[in-house]
């Protein structure tokens, strides 16, 4: 079943989150203990993020260094199967055009029909940590509207030089994309930011899933915009619980979204990040339950480092 289906046919809002996969070299307990800790709040799907590959400068017995590619965060595709199997629980992998070429794309693509995994989050992802800008792979996807592309092909049963596959090859993907309330920081403005968000939805997104934010009314307006201009698939909100006072100047930094003055200020009066949990917990369950109350299809939890926070929120929710 895909996502749309299983908001469609839930009552009331559902819950869903997020996971990493293991660092390269750490085993998968730790990530099926966050699992554990949320399973019981039933949720409609897990999402796994992907990492691209850096440069990264490695120690050489000489002495030297030497400037290797590694990933990090290896294993989506394999968790994601290690979590459907484990739970039934349908996983949604993250597709990212960043740090891969369309060819390991397919590969990917490939894995995941072999082991029925038909839902995909598809993004552009982020820039390499020594670029300036977003640079795509060689033969990579500069925007997730070309990784669409692909992915609908693949649907077809045409692989990337153009033939046909010999056999059906089952249930198509269904793919959701990002939205950003507060716009892409990238994007010129909000109006231009949308238009290629309903491009987005006229190739075939079926969802969307927003960026985190934390003023309610920001996320209100974005869908009220949406609408205006034609989109009208289930938009779903990304929430996330502040766990540390020095929260209160990363996220902005590196998500692009403002923190209300209130939340700043409770923020800037915490003495420690204990304190800090507990004013995120707050703030976000209170913006849980405004959201459903306004009749949202499903609430997505950034829960990356934050399941105890998450967990809860969602035992005053759900």
């Amino acid at each position: 079943m895909n996502v749309p289906q299983l908001i469609e046919q839930h009552q009331g809002s559902g819950f869903s989150f997020e996971v990493l996969p293991p660092l390269k070299g750490k085993g998968i307990a730790q990530l099926f203990k966050n699992i554990d800790c949320l399973k019981e709040f039933n949720p409609l799907y897990i999402n796994i993020t992907t990492h691209r590959s850096e440069m990264v400068y490695k120690s050489t017995p000489d002495g030297l260094f030497q400037k290797v590619t590694e990933r990090s965060r290896p294993g989506t595709v394999a968790v994601a199967a290690a979590i459907q199997q484990r739970y039934d629980i349908p996983a949604v992998p993250h597709i990212i055009c960043s740090g891969y070429s369309k060819t390991e794309t397919e590969y990917a693509l490939i894995d995941l029909n072999f082991l029925g995994i038909t839902n995909l989050l598809l993004l552009r992802g982020d820039k390499a940590k020594h670029d300036s800008r977003f640079i795509p792979n060689e033969n990579g996807h500069a925007h997730a509207s070309e990784l669409q592309l692909q992915v609908n092909e693949f649907n077809r049963g045409y692989f990337l030089d153009g033939t046909k596959m010999d056999i059906n090859t089952g249930e198509t993907f269904c793919y959701g994309v990002a939205g950003y309330p507060e716009k892409h920081a990238e994007a010129p403005n909000l109006d231009i930011d949308l238009h290629w968000l309903k491009h987005k939805v006229d190739n075939g997104a079926s969802y969307i899933v927003t960026q985190m934010f934390f003023d309610n009314q920001k996320f209100y307006d974005f869908v009220d915009r949406c609408r205006q201009v034609g989109i009208n698939v289930p938009i779903i909100p990304g929430v996330k619980p502040v766990t540390s006072v020095n929260q209160m100047t990363i996220l902005p930094n590196v998500f692009h979204v403002d923190l209300p003055n209130d939340l700043a200020n409770e923020l800037m009066n915490c003495k420690d990040d204990d304190m800090a949990k507990a004013v995120g917990v707050e703030w976000c369950t209170a913006q849980v339950k405004d959201l459903i109350a306004h009749g949202v299809p499903s609430i997505h939890f950034y829960s990356l480092n934050a399941t105890r926070s998450v967990y809860q929120v969602a035992s005053q929710i759900y």
